[in-house]
């Protein structure tokens, strides 16, 4: 029989109470939001919206996100990131209990579901950058990677399960009973944050207000075009994704595959590739981090063209899960990079400018995919999506060290986890793109 002390030492180093904690929540908290996303889309159908009315609820959640990002990347490099996190989950879960009532018992309109939906924007722009801080804090730098890809597929595995329960439980109950345990799961989600340790991270020292940190965060995302680049890809790639899964994916499923089932089902492909892919990159340790994870971009274009076609829910789901793999060997390319390449005071403001970028131009997309489908027709808007992701990617690659930044070997610990820091100046000097 083993003993908690034999289970201490088969656990990695890098998984501790507050890497423990983190996964709990997020757990948690996929399995709410990935079955609300789907619940979100017929509520707007229940109340006869259409294309146009999906794109503007979706569009309301992302605008106050993409407003408040900076200030949420500043405070959460300021204050403990755990009590930002509680309290984005607290606001969460008013907003989505209050959308789970109206749906249940109202007569939901609109601009109603917009303003409930705006609410749960506020609070992720204010959760992301702490949550990814507090995240890249957890966990030590050799071992990073694997730390980050465990973190992802339990996430994701969260979310298939959440996806896949979300389209059955709307078309057996209605969308209201999704929302509603949405709103439960950011409760428990938060009160697990609320047990997170933040006493290893040295406190800042005093600065020069807000707007001197956010300078601060910006010359420090500004001077390496790796990141800039990037993040400038995914502005576009984000937001044509965004429109497709957002508005198109749901009418096509509505239109061409028979309702929401089917776009469930192509969801939790997603998801699957997502934990093929994670389990792929807790194995893998690519030596150039960044130009594995842009080639992995590539495909993500395909389900823009399944559902251009359209693929049957086969087709559709197997492209699904090609980009789910695809998706996660980038994602864990990039939070591996900024872990080794962004100092851990700036990690907030930094993610919150990666944020930002990634998501400026999301509510326009879904905003526009109704007018676009009226005016290009729902199948050449799609094929349009897939091209221009395919080549802003490529372009991407033009930029050096998206090609040449390479994985070290990691002595630096973060302490807490680990130890005190050990890397030298030298070493963090020549690393590739520094400021």
């Amino acid at each position: 029989m083993s003993t908690p002390a034999a289970a201490r030492r088969r656990a990695p180093e890098w998984a501790g109470r507050n890497y423990t904690l983190l996964t709990a929540a997020a757990i948690v908290t996929n399995l709410g939001t990935h079955g609300a996303l789907i619940a979100t889309t017929w509520a707007v159908f229940d109340a006869g919206g259409d294309a146009g009315d999906v794109g503007l609820v979706a569009a309301a959640r992302i605008v106050p996100l993409v407003l408040f990002l900076l200030i949420g990347g500043a405070i959460a490099d300021r204050v403990p990131r755990h009590r930002v996190m509680v309290a984005a989950n607290a606001l969460n879960c008013v907003s989505q209990a209050a959308f789970a009532v109206l749906v249940l018992v109202g007569d939901p309109q609109i601009w109603q579901m917009m303003v409930l939906t705006a609410l749960c924007g506020t609070g992720q722009a204010f959760f992301n950058p702490a949550a990814e801080g507090m995240l890249m804090s957890s966990v030590s730098g050799e071992q990073a990677g694997r730390a980050f890809a465990l973190f992802r597929m339990a996430m994701h595995g969260a979310g298939l399960g959440g996806a896949a329960l979300g389209g059955v439980l709307v078309a057996a109950v209605g969308p209201g009973w999704v929302l509603a345990v949405d709103a439960a799961a950011f409760a428990v989600a938060g009160g697990l944050r609320a047990f997170l340790d933040v006493s290893h991270i040295a406190e800042r020292e005093p600065g020069g207000g807000l707007l001197a940190d956010l300078r601060e965060g910006w010359h420090e995302f500004i001077g390496r075009p790796w990141l800039w680049s990037i993040v400038a890809q995914f502005s576009i790639v984000v937001a044509l994704v965004g429109a497709a899964e957002s508005v198109y994916g749901p009418l096509v499923a509505r239109d061409e595959l028979g309702g929401a089932r089917p776009w469930g089902l192509a969801l939790a492909a997603f998801g699957v590739g997502t934990l093929a892919g994670a389990l792929l990159m807790m194995r893998w340790k690519p030596r150039r981090m960044l130009l594995v994870g842009t080639l992995g971009v590539f495909p993500i274009a395909l389900p823009s063209a399944a559902l251009a076609v359209p693929l049957d829910t086969l087709g559709l789901s197997a492209a699904m899960f090609v980009s789910g793999v695809a998706i996660e060997v980038f994602g864990v390319a990039w939070m591996t990079t900024l872990h080794q390449e962004i100092p851990e005071e700036k990690l907030s403001r930094v993610s919150a400018y990666d944020w930002f970028g990634s998501t400026a131009m999301l509510p326009v997309s879904t905003a526009l995919a109704g007018p676009a489908e009226s005016l290009f027709g729902r199948s050449n808007a799609l094929w349009g999506s897939a091209t221009l992701i395919v080549v802003v990617t490529a372009l991407v690659l033009l930029v050096p060290d998206v090609r040449n930044l390479t994985r070290r070997v990691e002595t630096k610990r973060v302490a807490g986890v680990g130890g005190e820091a050990t890397a030298s100046a030298k070493e963090l000097a020549e690393r590739p793109g520094a400021g």
